[in-house]
């Protein structure tokens, strides 16, 4: 997804180019920029809180796959910081433990001062630190109920990690109900190599995709072990997410379905 803003110079960080963050805004919704129009993330300034993309919504499915009255007793880490949407959304809205990893200090300090994102605390934590390396940290192995990966750079082609070698990182790092999400946005063979690579790593049978967003983004969920709720149950457990956090749940169903 794209919307308006001033393009501005990568700089050079140690050995690595990264771009330099900007941001933009409109009358109600402030976007977060990685040097291009590309939009990186979005916030609602009278709801900072609250989810405003649809596509980011839909990576909070993991949320059909768990009993509802257990959110707040699991463990949320997100492999690529955005906007903090998500990282927010767990620490505030869910009250989880909640851990970001993001390589771009630059971002980390933008959503601090322009996209509300509270202070590191005991639930909380920004790790500055490069996802593929982390993700590999033995602290992490089988303690992560819901993780988000959200890995683009400023081109916005294709995932910078997306390996069947990263995918089984992550798997390593899942609880036995954990669930990964991923953003998949590009051409259509760059999402078709995703999806390999992350069927390679869990299974096809533990991957569901939701249909494209018309911006062209595709959330693909991943189960550290495979299940399948029945039609009635995923109601069930939609509905109650709707009720509990406002997510567009229900409709979700509509749109997302098993990949095998």
């Amino acid at each position: 997804m794209k919307a308006g803003s001033n393009a501005a110079a990568r700089r050079r960080t140690g050995a690595q180019t990264l771009p330099e963050v900007t941001i933009s805004e409109d009358s109600e919704v402030r976007f977060l920029h990685l040097g291009t129009e590309w939009v990186q993330g979005s916030m609602i300034i009278d709801s900072p809180f609250d989810i405003e993309l649809d596509y980011v919504q839909r990576m909070m499915a993991w949320l059909l796959f768990v009993e509802p009255d257990s959110v707040g007793k699991r463990r949320a880490l997100q492999l690529g910081l955005g906007a903090a949407a998500l990282t927010k959304f767990h620490f505030k809205k869910l009250r989880m433990d909640t851990t970001a990893i993001e390589i771009n200090p630059q971002v980390v300090a933008v959503c601090q001062q322009w996209f509300k994102l509270p202070p590191d605390s005991v639930r909380l934590r920004v790790v500055l630190a490069d996802a593929g390396q982390e993700i590999r940290n033995p602290a992490l192995t089988g303690r992560v109920d819901a993780l988000q990966v959200d890995l683009y750079d400023h081109e916005a082609a294709a995932p910078v990690l997306d390996s069947p070698d990263f995918y089984t990182d992550c798997r390593s790092v899942l609880t036995d109900e954990g669930v990964m999400t991923v953003n998949l946005f590009g051409r259509d063979a760059s999402y078709e190599r995703s999806l390999q690579s992350i069927c390679a790593a869990f299974g096809e049978d533990a991957v569901w995709a939701f249909k494209p967003t018309k911006e062209g983004n595709t959330v693909v969920l991943a189960q550290r072990i495979a299940q399948r709720p029945t039609r009635m149950e995923l109601l069930a457990r939609a509905e109650s997410v709707q009720e509990r956090w406002g997510l567009p749940a229900v409709k979700w169903l509509r749109i997302f379905k098993p990949v095998a």
